[in-house]
């Protein structure tokens, strides 16, 4: 058969030959993070209170943002000139590191230092797995490998809280952290002929733009949401609130000026095509995660379940993420709508699914209605994210997708860890007394960011 424009040989999906090697071992790696990630946000909690360190929660959760900040900055810029290759291995090596840290952790600090080394893990991966799909699958296999990513999340988010409730009871809290470090080893092995075959992908190994002047913005800018995260506890001393609120602040403030040499140009204002994208990527990271994070601490401590029921939010997250990812790839949805549609529904579903939530901390709503609106918000983000993502791959010249895609990655660390962090001073100031009100507050916030996302997505469309 000929190789002329009339050939109808089918051209190659993600599980034929030539990129199913790729393939099984990026959504294995994706599924032990998303396990690590599912099981973690379980039994942080738990770990919160055996080890008496209530008022350090919002520090354990916001310091991966800190460090994957940074992380991110470096793995982009690294990935433009060496490859996505070193960069990967060494988020492997960190994984391990955070985990084990967390596992053997003595005291609440100690796991707060453990999550901030998983930030650097996560930041690692994150940005060395984006750049590896836009070099080994065409730009027609991307959203699909963006859907197949999502679903990795599907069993983690099913069975992980649920698995790691199970082994928090049965052998404590520390034993979740631990498994996922024993997973790692095979991992690893079964990524080893792709790291080999990566080093022949056709790579951008270009300039890159000046390192130094977004290498130190991104540090001044994680030291600055550093000292945001370290602050929190400070709103729970009692007379200390309302300094702890003007320093969180500053703290906010200097992280904004500070990231401000890592974004596209244009990103704070908005301005049409890439630098929408990024800011729509921090408006999406906010409302989501500000509404997620507190779902299993607001339903351990305002309903009084279990560790394992409280992790149903994150089993409906990954399920329904996964359904919108899913949606948003068909053929159908790509020719018959718009990434500005895809952005704006997405915006739209999580602040109707954020509502959620909000009644489940401030009314009697039963448990089951309050997370089947959460479905929906799971929804929404399953479609955004990947659509913001495919889109900004798309209008991006091959040499500077690293730096791009860690411009993303940054924008979302920032956002969300700005918001955490001011959730993380209300839980801190209430540790005594956290009521529904508190958590309502959180999700009403959220709802309005998601909002605004849906408001300004007409924004990502390119100029002209």
């Amino acid at each position: 058969m000929s190789d002329s424009p009339t050939d109808t040989r089918r051209a190659p999906g993600l599980l034929d030959r030539a990129h199913l090697p790729f393939v099984v071992a990026t959504l294995g790696l994706v599924t032990l993070g998303a396990f690590e990630n599912r099981a973690t946000a379980t039994v942080l909690p738990v770990a919160a209170r055996e080890l008496h360190g209530l008022t350090l929660f919002g520090a354990a959760t916001a310091a991966p943002l800190a460090s994957y900040l940074v992380a991110t900055t470096v793995a982009g810029l690294w990935a433009d000139r060496r490859g996505a290759v070193p960069p990967l291995r060494l988020g492997l090596v960190t994984f391990g590191l955070a985990q084990a840290a967390t596992g053997f952790a003595p005291s609440m600090a100690v796991v707060a230092v453990g999550r901030l080394v998983s930030g650097v893990a996560e930041g690692m991966l994150d940005v060395s797995l984006t750049v590896l799909v836009a070099a080994a699958l065409p730009e027609r296999l991307r959203p699909r490998m963006f859907a197949a990513i999502s679903t990795a999340w599907i069993l983690p988010s099913v069975v992980g809280p649920g698995l790691a409730g199970a082994v928090a009871t049965a052998a404590g809290w520390r034993w979740v952290f631990l498994l996922s470090l024993l997973l790692l080893g095979p991992a690893v092995l079964a990524l080893r002929p792709s790291l080999r075959a990566a080093r022949d992908l056709p790579g951008p190994l270009g300039a890159g733009g000046a390192a130094g002047p977004v290498v130190r913005g991104a540090v001044v800018a994680a030291l600055a949401l550093t000292a945001l995260t370290a602050l929190t506890p400070l709103a729970g001393r009692p007379g200390a609130t309302p300094y702890a609120v003007v320093l969180l602040v500053l703290a906010a403030a200097v992280t904004l000026v500070a990231v401000h040499p890592t974004l596209p140009t244009g990103t704070f204002a908005l301005a049409p095509g890439v630098p929408a994208l990024v800011a729509q990527s921090a408006l999406l990271a906010a409302a989501f995660g500000l509404a997620g994070t507190y779902i299993p601490l607001m339903l351990t401590t305002v309903r009084d379940v279990g560790p394992g029921l409280a992790g149903a939010s994150l089993s409906v997250t990954g399920a329904f993420w996964s359904l919108g990812s899913w949606l948003q790839s068909l053929p159908a949805a790509q020719e018959r709508t718009t990434p500005v549609q895809r952005v704006r529904l997405g915006f739209l579903l999580i602040a109707v699914g954020a509502v959620g939530p909000l009644l489940l901390a401030v009314t009697g709503v039963p448990l089951w209605a309050g997370l089947a609106l959460w479905a929906v918000a799971g929804t929404g983000i399953g479609i955004c994210s990947p659509t913001l993502a495919t889109t900004t791959l798309a209008l991006v010249p091959e040499d500077g997708r690293g730096r791009v895609t860690a411009a993303r990655s940054i924008a979302s660390a920032v956002g969300q860890g700005v918001v955490l962090g001011g959730a993380g001073a209300l839980v801190a100031a209430h540790a005594d007394d956290l009521g529904g009100g508190d958590f309502g507050l959180v999700a009403a916030v959220a709802v309005a960011l998601a909002a605004v996302g849906a408001l300004t997505a007409g924004r990502v469309r390119p100029p002209g």
